[in-house]
């Protein structure tokens, strides 16, 4: 879950910030992607997955 500012951005919450952090170490993509990612589509792994490998392929 985002937390929006007044000001319209969001942040990623400290439970979603170690999803991230997780995210970023079994799929080899940067914290950043797996945030964007988290904001994206949420808690479901299975999409997040297959979301980070896409971002790999990508960047090889």
């Amino acid at each position: 879950m985002t937390v929006r500012k007044p000001n319209g951005s969001s942040r990623v919450l400290k439970g979603q910030e170690l999803e991230a952090k997780h995210l970023a170490e079994i799929s080899a993509i940067t914290p950043k992607e797996a945030r964007a990612l988290l904001q994206k589509h949420g808690a479901d792994w299975p999409r997040l997955k297959d979301e980070a490998e896409a971002l790999k392929k990508n960047k090889d």
